[in-house]
């Protein structure tokens, strides 16, 4: 992948208006188990240091505007950003029509989604942990876009962000529950470890979600934020831990403005 300050741009076929990129746990200041670019609000790292992280982060990527960060919280609820929208909605998804919308999820296990429209007319960014995915937080997001931004899901694509791999996420019955329980296929994301657990692919969990709901390209899901530590925070790894920061926008000046 093509990289940034060591971060991750998004291999796949988006328009070229639409821009992209995941941070990683490279680049900022922060010290400590939050070194060194966290930009989580909600952790116990130095407010100093995550407000020159967010900069920087800005600075980077010459982002159009301040990224709307939402108050993420496991659901799946999804908000839209107009011209006025302000900081920490309580959502776990956001979506835009308007260039110049920099939409943005926190992560450090669990996904980063990205979909954007193939005419380049929408985005959206989405925090699917396993309880938003089990939820419904993508499904919500795909018919938000398909009633309020008229994306028919065929004409979408996505792109799964850096999550903890199915080689170390261990879950319990419950976890395997939730999600056979409305998509019985979804026995196919785990295997068994010993009794009552399971190694969960998020991954796969997404995927199936997604061309559930008609949205059939999807790219990237080759990450292990548990197991790659110098690249990534992981809260199942560390528990005190940053967050990584999962952006999309669309390009309403010159192309010039922002790498991706």
């Amino acid at each position: 992948m093509q990289q940034i300050h060591d971060w991750i741009i998004p291999q796949w076929p988006a328009p070229p208006r639409v821009r992209a990129c995941t941070t990683t746990r490279i680049g900022g200041v922060s010290q400590g188990v939050f070194a060194s670019m966290n930009l989580g609000d909600k952790s116990e790292d130095n407010i100093v240091a995550i407000a020159k992280n967010r900069n920087q982060l800005s600075r980077v990527l010459r982002l159009p505007g301040e990224p709307c960060w939402l108050y993420q919280s496991h659901s799946n609820r999804v908000v839209r950003l107009y011209d006025d929208t302000g900081v920490n909605l309580n959502a776990d998804a956001s979506y835009t029509t308007i260039a110049d919308k920099v939409c943005v999820v926190l992560t450090a296990d669990c996904l980063p989604v990205l979909l954007c429209a193939k005419d380049g007319s929408a985005v959206a960014a989405i925090h699917a942990g396993w309880r938003g995915l089990a939820n419904g937080v993508l499904d919500n997001t795909i018919s938000t876009l398909l009633h309020f931004a008229k994306c028919q899901p065929g004409n979408l694509i996505a792109w799964l962000g850096p999550a903890i791999g199915p080689a170390v996420f261990e879950v319990g019955d419950d976890v395997r529950s939730a999600f056979i329980k409305t998509l019985p296929h979804a026995a196919a994301a785990f295997r068994p470890v010993t009794q009552g657990k399971w190694l969960a692919d998020m991954y796969l969990l997404a995927r199936q979600r997604l061309e559930r709901m008609g949205v059939t390209e999807i790219f990237g899901g080759n990450f292990c934020t548990a197991i790659q530590y110098e690249k990534f925070y992981s809260y199942r790894r560390d528990q005190e831990t940053g967050r990584m920061a999962t952006l999309i926008w669309m390009d309403g000046g010159s192309s010039a403005r922002s790498p991706g």
